[in-house]
Parts: C-alpha cells; sequence; structure tokens
C-alpha cells in the first residue's frame, strides 16, 4: 500500500502544469501510439518470459534450422511455409525430449502481433511478438513439443502466420529463425505406437483448425457470441484414448475481455463505443452437439498490454507461449468408433471480436486390434450459474460477477488392454469485482478464476489412477488517469499470476508437483497533448516449482529495460521461504500467502 502511494507521488511529482475518460482499450492505444525517446548507442535488448525450464537429458542434441524468414508485409497474406523432415544425422532415433527454438529480432517501431506455428494444420506454439526499441530488440521461446513427437518421424508442412505490417510510421521487421533440438535418450525409451500406455504421447494427432490455403492463421476466428466454429473429423477404430488440446488467444475489443463493462452500465450511459458484455469469458467445447468441456483462459496480457513499458525486458506471464488446455473426451470415445464423420465446435460466452481458436485431437491406437468398443457410462453438464450485482450512479459504481460451472463424464473403453475406464470432472469457479470511479477515470478489477481437472482411469485388473489439478488463475489490475493543468499521468498497475498443484496417484504412490508464477508490475507515462513526454514501467517476478526429483526457484525485477535483481535456484527449498513479491493492490493483495 506504501508503495503504490510513493508511486503516485513519485508520478505527480513530475507533472509541470483534463482528458476524457477512456477504458482499457484507449488508454493502451495511447501507451502503445509512441516510443520513449532513447540513446543512439544501446546495444539490442534481450526480452525474456519467466517459466520453468525445459528439463533436458545429459545428451547432445541434433539440431536444424527449419525456417528462417524476415516477416514484414505479411498481414493477410498467406503462411509461411517450409518442409519439414525428420532429422537423418543424428545418430540415434530414440529421442527423449523435443524442443521446437524461436528466436527473433526486430528494430524500429511495431505493434505487438500475435502468431501461430504449426506442423501439417497442427499447431505447436502461439505466441506473441516482442514490441521492438528503435535500437533493437532479441528474444527466444523454448517450447518442449515433445508431445508432437509422432508427427517428427515423416515428412510434414511447417506453417507460420505473423501478420505484419511496415510502413513509414511501423518500421519494424520481424527476422526469425526455426529450430528444432532432438535429444537422444540417456537409456532405451518406449516408441511411440508400440504398447498401449495412458502415459505416452499419442499414436495420432489430428489437426482441428482451418485448412490451407488462407490468408490468415490457421485457427478458427470467433467474433461474437453467437459464432461458432466447427471442423469435421474421424478417427481409426482402433482409438483406445483422446484428448482435445486447444488453443485459445483473445484480440481487439475482447483483449482485455476481464475489464470489460457490464451491458446495463454502458446503456445507462450511453457508451456504446465502449467494449462490453461484462468481463467473463468461457469457450466451450462440444462434440456433435454434446458439451466436451470447456476452458475458463488465463489472463495472458501481451507485450503491449495496458502498459508496454510494463513488460520490457520482463515479458508478462504466457505471452511469449501461450498455454493450451486439455480436455479429456476418452469417456466419449464410443461416440466416434463408428468410422462416420463427427463435429468438433467451439464458442465463447459473451465473446466481442475477436478470438482466436483451434485444436489438436491426440490419439492413442491399439496396434493389436483393428477395433475397439466403447459405451458413455455416465454423462452431466451443469448450465452457467451466473450473477452480476450492479451498484451504480452515472459513470461511477461497483460490479460482482461470479459463475460456476461444472462438466462430468465417464465411460469405458474395451481393447487388448481390456476394459478401461475413465472419469472426467471440470469444475470451475470465477469470481470478478471491478469498481469504477472519478467519471472512468479510474478502473480497478480483481478477479480470480479456480478449477479443477479430476481424471480417473480404472483398468480391468483393478489398477487405478488419479490424477487432480487444481488451479488458481488471479489478476489485479489498477488503472488511473490523473490530470495537472496540460500534462496527463496515466497510471495502470499490474499484479498477474497462477498457483497450480497436480498430484497423481497410481499403485499406492502419490506424486506432487506444484507450480506458482506470479508477477507484478507498475506503470505510468506522461502525456502532454498527444505526445508521450516520458514513461516509467517496473516489474517483479517470482516462480516457484517442486517437482518429485527436481526444484526451481526464480526472483527477477527490472525497471526501464534494466534489471535490477536476478537471482535463481536449482536446488529445493523449503517453501516457507518463498514470499509473494509486493503487491500494490489498493483494496489488499488479491494473492493470499503462500504457505
Amino acid at each position: 500500500m506504501a508503495k503504490s502511494i510513493f508511486f503516485l507521488i513519485s508520478v505527480l511529482a513530475l507533472l509541470s502544469t483534463g482528458t476524457v475518460a477512456a477504458d482499457i482499450r484507449t488508454r493502451t492505444a495511447l501507451f502503445r501510439s509512441q516510443p520513449t525517446p532513447e540513446a543512439a548507442d544501446i546495444p539490442f535488448t534481450t526480452y525474456f518470459e519467466v517459466k520453468n525450464p525445459i528439463s533436458l537429458p545429459n545428451t547432445k542434441p541434433c539440431s536444424y534450422l527449419v525456417l528462417q524468414h524476415d516477416f514484414a508485409y505479411t498481414y493477410t497474406q498467406p503462411p509461411v511455409l517450409a518442409d519439414y523432415k525428420p532429422p537423418t544425422n543424428c545418430p540415434s532415433q530414440d529421442f527423449e525430449k523435443v524442443v521446437l527454438e524461436w528466436t527473433a529480432t526486430s528494430k524500429g517501431r511495431q505493434f505487438d502481433r500475435i502468431f501461430g506455428v504449426w506442423l501439417s494444420g497442427v499447431e505447436i506454439l502461439r505466441s506473441c511478438t516482442a514490441e521492438p526499441r528503435a535500437t533493437g530488440t532479441v528474444w527466444t521461446v523454448k517450447k518442449d513439443i515433445t508431445r508432437y513427437k509422432s508427427m517428427l518421424f515423416s515428412n510434414q508442412t511447417l506453417s507460420v502466420y505473423l501478420g505484419n505490417i511496415v510502413d513509414s510510421t511501423y518500421t519494424g521487421v520481424y527476422h526469425v529463425k526455426i529450430s528444432i533440438h532432438f535429444y537422444p535418450a540417456e537409456t532405451e525409451t518406449k516408441r511411440i505406437g508400440s504398447d498401449n500406455d495412458y502415459g505416452s504421447g499419442a499414436d495420432l494427432i489430428i489437426p482441428i483448425s482451418r485448412t490451407l490455403p488462407l490468408n490468415d492463421g490457421l485457427w478458427f476466428e470467433i467474433v461474437n457470441a453467437s459464432d461458432i466454429a466447427t471442423k469435421e473429423f474421424n478417427i481409426p477404430r482402433n482409438t483406445y484414448r483422446a484428448v482435445l488440446e486447444v488453443y485459445v488467444s483473445f484480440h481487439e475489443n475482447d483483449e482485455f475481455w476481464y475489464s470489460n463493462y457490464p451491458n446495463d452500465y454502458i446503456s445507462a450511459n450511453k457508451l456504446f463505443d465502449a467494449a462490453g458484455n461484462g468481463p467473463f469469458r468461457e469457450v466451450l467445447v462440444k462434440l456433435d452437439g454434446l458439451v466436451a468441456g470447456a476452458v475458463w483462459p488465463f489472463t495472458v496480457i501481451y507485450t503491449g498490454g495496458i502498459n508496454p513499458l510494463l513488460w520490457r525486458p520482463i515479458t508478462g506471464i504466457g505471452s511469449f507461449d501461450l498455454p493450451s488446455y486439455d480436455i479429456e473426451i476418452t469417456p466419449l470415445l464410443s461416440k466416434l468408433l463408428d468410422g462416420e464423420i463427427h463435429k468438433l465446435s467451439f464458442s465463447v460466452t459473451n465473446a466481442l471480436n475477436v478470438w482466436y481458436i483451434d485444436a489438436n485431437l491426440h490419439l492413442w491406437l491399439d496396434p493389436k486390434q483393428k477395433n475397439t468398443q466403447g459405451k458413455l457410462l455416465q454423462y452431466s453438464s451443469s448450465p452457467l450459474l451466473y450473477s452480476l450485482h450492479s451498484n451504480f450512479s452515472g459513470l461511477d459504481g461497483s460490479f460482482v460477477t461470479n459463475v460456476s460451472r461444472m462438466i462430468d463424464s465417464s465411460g469405458y473403453v474395451n481393447s487388448s488392454q481390456g476394459l478401461v475406464i475413465t472419469r472426467f470432472l471440470q469444475e470451475f469457479k470465477y469470481s470478478n469485482f471491478m469498481v469504477i470511479g472519478n467519471d472512468r477515470e479510474l478502473q480497478i478489477v480483481n478477479q480470480i478464476i479456480t478449477l479443477n481437472n479430476t481424471l480417473n482411469i480404472k483398468t480391468s485388473d483393478s489398477f487405478v489412477t488419479s490424477t487432480k489439478s487444481p488451479r488458481e488463475f488471479n489478476l489485479y489490475l489498477y488503472m488511473n488517469t490523473i490530470p495537472k493543468g496540460n500534462i496527463t499521468a496515466e497510471v495502470a498497475n499490474v499484479s498477474l499470476g497462477f498457483k497450480e498443484t497436480t498430484k497423481k496417484a497410481s499403485d499406492s504412490r502419490i506424486r506432487t508437483t506444484r507450480l506458482w508464477n506470479l508477477q507484478d508490475g507498475q506503470g505510468a507515462i506522461l502525456v502532454k497533448g498527444n505526445l508521450v513526454v516520458s514513461g516509467v514501467g517496473s516489474t517483479q517476478h517470482q516462480l516457484f516449482y517442486k517437482g518429485e526429483n527436481s526444484c526451481y526457484f526464480k526472483n527477477v525485477s527490472s525497471s526501464n529495460y534494466t534489471i535490477l535483481y536476478d537471482k535463481e535456484i536449482s536446488e529445493c527449498i523449503q517453501e516457507k521461504k518463498l514470499h509473494s513479491v509486493p503487491r500494490q493492490s489498493l483494496l489488499g493483495s488479491p494473492f493470499p500467502s503462500l504457505k
């Protein structure tokens, strides 16, 4: 609290001498509108996202460059294509890890751009570019793509869509290299498809995306709440497990969906240019018209979002490697084993333009049988339980939104492994508290999403595995416009993060992993007329991971492109020594103390 007040006082002290009230979209457009002055002799700045490092075997990888391209005039143009061929120069074809590496540089001025990488229509990376500096920016994304290994043993078409525009104002060209690193196993590992194994990678991955040729990405576009994207497909009749991996990103009028105004507030105040439909969104997935699962997405903030100075050089959680979300559809598999054409569809509750969504259908195949059989044993999908309490007078007020849902299904599949019963349960809860004050100059958002996925698998010999993955997504946002004379301070403070615990129980053994990823940012710019006079951005970030055999802790902070503190520990420490980074919440911390 004291630090927030000091920060505001510091900003006000910079004011040398009114503004029209604006929502988060117009504020962000202002932040993005002009670069801050920079010295000419600054070297390229390295941007990075704080992530848990990929666990790699102690072997030398076989690496090769798949694509090198300069993305300049690529908006509304076809994706850039490259031929992917399996590596032939490796002493071993038994790979334990496969890592995709994206490296890019840019110099000049440019917006943040969303992009995707697909392998024969299967998306393997969704990401956002860094916003370059006049003196140059470089960043690298490394992603574990081992789960797609079944595709990597045959020729494929690599597609990359990064829509960019270069003109006299926006001069930044993205110079991109994509490499793939194949790490041989230290000991012999099981090859894909060698046996029925629920823990191994899928034998076949079917793209649930748009088909080339396109002048855009392969994702589907959802432009409003009634829009539905559908893809037809069929699967081999010897499938015994199916998991749908969903990629999601949100843009334009819904880039900041968590801050959108309720419609009754918009109507009462005639704010028809403001983003509405309230702050709740849900991606709903249906299989042949039946709800198969849902995604309540993490609030990824892109590198130009809210205030770009917050994300330089430490970018927002998930911005360089957007998360995908798994939905176990094995309980519904009996509906798909008839060899006929079926439909998967996607919609977004309360959506505004635009959401990009596609999916990958991961399938496990029985090598010993031509056909498997199954049956749906139990299914329930509760409707959304939605409540909104509005309390406003004129442009000022408060709004509380609460939502919950549960989706539960179980079924069996009979394969050469015997009869296996699978139950998949999704439980969701959502709470958003929003304050609008000072005639819309002030907006505060405090949001928590809690979700729990439970997967139970029971075989015919009574072997039971259970996986529970409770997660909590937290967001706190404070934005305020502070005018004084002909200069205005635009203040933006953010707290962002998630906590995830995964417990896997099998054969009387419980394995637990924990991941906490917490981030704070404080930023402001001074504006005179339409010109940005100066700006400041500071970020603090802590990540803690504890697995069965490894731990990782990172604490890093920055201010105006400069790293102030960076501590990294790869050994296990006592959890009580991990303290939350300082929170800037004026209503108290949105993150409970870590215990």
